[in-house]
């Protein structure tokens, strides 16, 4: 059938009139960038939940101090709503009191290392030798060996019968000589026009493998283990994970009835001095605590591992003191609202993950999302904005563990992801928005493949097109709160950022405090998301939904899409 000029022009004009569907007002726009822009609090907000109240772990003495000021802000701004809200039961807090490490001998070196969470301490000073003794080779962590529950199970066994009697009274090095790649990319980036528009390209299309849930494993190809994870749905993530950590525990018994002194452990990507470091032992009541397991960089661990190797003694002096806190095993989310108007018992959310890891101090994973969600909630209060429907700040708890808390709220509010039975708050929530990706400046928005809020999007974005946002991709995004949402069917997104230096550097390091965050990027971030909150909240009808997703059926194959 040929198109005729009248058709052809319809066609022409179809994408500017979808787009010319969805109303901006520029007026509240304009009155949102000049609050963000000439009155910002956002680095005020960081500089408290950073250098004031520390690291964040999830129910540690720095967690519960960030919720308190937080809270106190909210309220202080007029929002006097603003309290915790619980999500389940977590476990025991964590937190390190003292730490010093130095090389001995064969001569005298300071050494730079991170306490792992959930590990224990040295009770008191103490000097031990260094011996290798890996679990797994370079290689086999390159392929995610170690990520392989039945490969780690049988790995563990492996190890307790070689190393038995051999590690008493010794700091074992855990890891294997590490092997850092020359240094081949920028530290940091700014996305450029043809990185946003590979960006905004769907991804390349295959056939989506099925899988069990419980997941018992990993496939052992490469391409096949990279496809599973690009379509488990979360629930089969997360529950894998805590398994992964539970599988880990008879090497943690281990450990301590060898008499182990200490583990130390380096990670590849730290060149440069850095130290990443996140969990060694589990966060659950009654779970075994290993000895004291001390991240270094990989230039210290690869200096001790080369003596090792060499057969050359060293011994270091360690001093260890760390704190168990199981009087408040109860996680908790922070909640406040801006009551809506004539749809007030409908829901537009936005939030950010509170707690952090402890090497820094959780700035930009995740103080920056935080920060730049109080700052929308702030800016919103301030100029007094008309809203239909009530917009609702969350500030996650465990997220680092599993996004404990965005899953526990969503179970609590709308729905569980593994039999999809809804709750009745499922039909009035529009939409959640979430900031989780470090300090960069916000260029676009992740669409999770909802088609229907593209055009919706774009005319969100067209305001902060002079600022960088321009771009909306189908892509799904993954690991943080917003798929929560996403799992049981409801509008859950995550803004496309600059990554800058988050994942060589700052994500989950030593690294991640105040002095690498952008003061610039959250003030635009703030002004991008209070924006998207308040069209949201005052657009005519809720935010477009995707079909809801089938449940997970236990114990069978299930087709790998959601």
């Amino acid at each position: 059938m040929k198109s005729g000029p009248c058709a052809l022009v319809l066609m022409m004009l179809f994408p500017v009139a979808t787009r010319a569907q969805e109303k901006v007002d520029l007026a509240a726009i304009h009155r949102i960038k000049r609050e963000a822009f000439q009155e910002s609090k956002v680095m005020d907000h960081l500089f408290y939940l950073t250098d004031v109240n520390g690291p964040r772990l999830t129910g540690s003495p720095g967690f519960t101090a960030a919720t308190e000021w937080s809270i106190r802000s909210l309220k202080s701004w007029g929002i006097a709503g603003a309290r915790t809200e619980a999500w389940g039961t977590f476990g025991r807090g964590w937190a390190v009191t003292r730490f010093a490490a130095h090389l001995r001998q064969p001569v005298y070196a300071p050494l730079d290392g991170v306490s792992k969470a959930w590990s224990g301490g040295t009770s008191g000073p103490v000097t031990a030798p260094v011996v290798a003794a890996p679990l797994f080779t370079a290689d086999e962590v390159k392929r995610q060996d170690d990520y392989d529950i039945p490969t780690l199970r049988a790995r563990i066994a492996r190890y307790v019968s070689e190393e038995k009697g051999k590690l008493r009274g010794s700091i074992v090095l855990i890891d294997a000589l590490p092997e850092p790649d020359e240094p081949a990319e920028p530290v940091g980036e700014r996305y450029d026009v043809t990185t946003l528009a590979a960006i905004a390209r769907a991804p390349d299309l295959f056939i989506r493998p099925s899988f069990e849930y419980p997941l018992p494993g990993l496939p052992a190809d490469e391409k096949e283990r990279e496809r599973l994870q690009q379509v488990l749905p979360d629930e089969v993530g997360e529950d894998y994970y805590i398994r992964w950590i539970k599988t880990r525990d008879a090497l943690n018994v281990f450990l301590s009835e060898e008499g182990v002194v200490a583990i130390f452990s380096s990670d590849p990507k730290g060149n440069g001095g850095i130290v990443f470091a996140t969990t060694a032992g589990s966060w659950a009541s009654g779970a075994p605590t290993p000895p004291p397991v001390i991240a270094l960089p990989p230039e210290e661990y690869g200096r001790l591992a080369r003596l090792a190797a060499k057969k050359i003694p060293a011994r270091v002096d360690l001093d260890v003191e760390v704190k168990f806190y199981g009087d408040h095993p109860q996680g908790v989310n922070v909640l406040a609202e801006i009551p809506g108007g004539r749809k007030k018992d409908e829901v537009v959310m936005l939030g950010a993950h509170l707690d952090s890891w402890h090497g820094g101090t959780g700035a930009t994973d995740n103080a920056a999302g935080c920060a730049v969600a109080l700052e929308a909630m702030r800016i919103l209060k301030t100029l007094d904005l008309k809203m239909d429907r009530t917009v609702r700040l969350a500030l996650w708890g465990g997220e680092e563990q599993g996004l404990f808390g965005s899953r526990g709220y969503v179970r609590e509010h709308f729905g569980d992801p593994v039999s999809l039975a809804l709750r009745p708050e499922h039909g009035r929530l529009s939409g959640y928005f979430n900031v989780d990706n470090g300090t960069g400046r916000i260029r676009g928005v992740y669409l999770q493949e909802n088609d229907m809020a593209r055009p919706i999007f774009e005319a969100w974005l067209e305001p902060f097109r002079d600022l960088g946002a321009t771009t909306v991709a189908i892509a799904n995004t993954t690991d943080t709160d917003h798929v929560s949402f996403d799992a049981v069917g409801l509008p859950g997104f995550q803004f496309i950022q600059d990554p800058l230096d988050y994942e060589t550097r700052t994500h989950h390091s030593n690294l991640d405090v105040y002095d690498h965050v952008q003061p610039s990027d959250l003030m635009q971030a703030s002004a991008i998301l209070a924006s998207f909150a308040y069209n949201a909240a005052t657009r005519p009808d809720l935010l477009p939904r995707k079909p809801l997703p089938p449940p997970l059926p236990r114990g069978k194959a299930a087709p790998g899409s959601r």
